[in-house]
C-alpha cells in the first residue's frame, strides 16, 4: 500500500500545465478558521501555494492560513515551555537518584520539544525542501477531479470516507486511502465509475521488510524489519496517480476525501518485496478518466492496465 506520496503542490503549474481552474471555495472551506475545530492537516508545500495571491479570496486565503499558523505556533511555544520544566525536574531526579522513570521522563520531555521545535522552524521558514510536499494518511492533498467537463483542482484528505460509511470507519479501516483495484466493484462500487480524480505526485513512498529488499531469508531468530524506499521516476517527471473521491455530509460536516488505487506492482517495486503500487495513467486517457462512463467500467479497467510507462528508481528515504 502507498501510505505517502510526495505532492506537486505548485497550483500555478497544475494550472498551467494540466489547464486545471483552482476552486477556491473549497480551499477557503477547509481553511475557514473555527476555535471550535482542529487545524486541517495540510503539507507545508500546499499552504505556501497560495504565497503571493492577488486575488481578494487568494489572499483571505493566505490570511486564514496565517491565522492557524500564529495559533499553532502560540500552543507549541506553549509545548516548548512545558516540556522544558518537565526536562528540568527529571534531570534533577536522575541526578539525585538514577531511576528508569526517571529516565523515561528525559527522553519523552526532551522528544516532544524537538519535535515541536522543528514544527516551529518549519512554520517559520520561507523556503521549501522536500519533505514539505509529503502528504501521509489523513493530510490534504490538491486533487484533479472534473465538473461539468472542466479540470477543477480540489483539497481533498489522503483517506477516503464513502457517503454511505460513517466517520468512525477511519478508525476501524484506516486503510481505506487505498483502493485495492480487486475491490473496485464491492467496496469502492460507490465511486468507481463514478467520482474520478488524479493526484500529481513526484515521488511516492513504500514499507518494505528488508529481507525482502536484500532478497534473502531472514537468518535464525532475525526479526522482520521494515525499511522506508522512496520511489522516483527516471528521469524526473510528474507521475498521474489514479484515484476515486467522495462528498461525505454527516454531524461532523462536510469532507471531501480520497484514495489512490492500487494494483499489481511493477518490476522495480515487485523487487523489493512490495506486492501493491499506485497507479499511474497516461496523461492522454486523463479527461476519459475524469469523466468515467459508469455504463463502461470495461473501459475503465483498460485505462488502469494502459498505464504510463515510467522506469523508477529507488532508495531508503531519508
Amino acid at each position: 500500500m502507498c501510505y505517502s506520496a510526495q505532492i506537486r503542490a505548485d497550483y500555478t503549474k497544475l494550472v498551467r500545465e494540466y489547464g486545471a481552474m483552482m476552486s477556491l471555495d473549497e480551499f477557503a472551506q477547509l481553511y475557514a478558521h473555527d476555535a471550535g475545530k482542529q487545524r486541517p492537516k495540510t503539507p507545508k508545500a500546499m499552504d505556501d501555494g497560495f504565497a503571493g495571491a492577488r486575488t481578494a479570496q487568494g489572499q483571505e486565503i493566505v490570511a486564514r492560513i496565517q491565522q492557524w499558523h500564529a495559533e499553532e505556533m502560540q500552543a507549541l511555544d506553549e509545548e516548548v515551555r512545558v516540556q522544558g520544566a518537565r526536562l528540568r525536574v527529571a534531570e534533577e531526579q536522575l541526578a539525585a537518584r538514577p531511576t528508569q522513570k526517571a529516565r523515561n521522563e528525559v527522553r519523552v520531555a526532551g522528544n516532544r520539544i524537538e519535535r515541536a521545535q522543528t514544527r516551529l522552524s518549519d512554520l517559520q521558514r520561507a523556503g521549501l525542501v522536500p519533505r514539505d510536499s509529503r502528504i501521509f494518511p489523513g493530510v490534504y492533498a490538491p486533487v484533479i477531479v472534473s465538473e461539468q467537463g472542466q479540470r477543477v483542482i480540489k483539497p481533498m484528505r489522503y483517506q477516503c470516507r464513502l457517503p454511505d460509511k460513517p466517520a468512525r470507519n477511519d478508525v476501524l479501516y484506516p486503510g481505506t486511502y487505498n483502493a485495492r483495484r480487486d475491490s473496485l466493484e464491492a467496496y469502492w462500487k460507490s465511486a468507481f465509475g463514478h467520482r474520478h480524480g488524479v493526484v500529481v505526485v513526484q515521488s511516492f513512498y513504500e514499507h518494505v521488510p528488508r529481507h525482502a529488499l536484500e532478497q534473502r531469508l531472514l537468518s535464525p531468530g532475525e526479526k522482520a524489519e521494515n525499511v522506508v524506499l522512496q520511489f522516483s521516476p527516471q528521469p524526473p517527471r510528474d507521475l498521474l496517480i489514479a484515484c476515486l473521491w467522495s462528498e461525505w455530509e454527516g454531524p461532523e460536516g462536510r469532507l471531501l476525501s480520497f484514495a489512490a488505487i492500487t494494483d499489481e506492482p511493477p518490476t522495480e517495486v515487485a523487487r523489493t518485496g512490495h506486492d501493491r503500487c499506485i497507479v499511474p495513467i497516461r496523461r492522454e486517457h486523463l479527461d476519459a478518466w475524469l469523466n468515467p462512463d459508469p455504463a463502461d467500467l470495461a473501459a475503465l479497467y483498460r485505462i488502469l492496465d494502459d498505464r504510463e510507462p515510467v522506469s523508477l528508481a529507488h532508495a531508503e528515504a531519508a
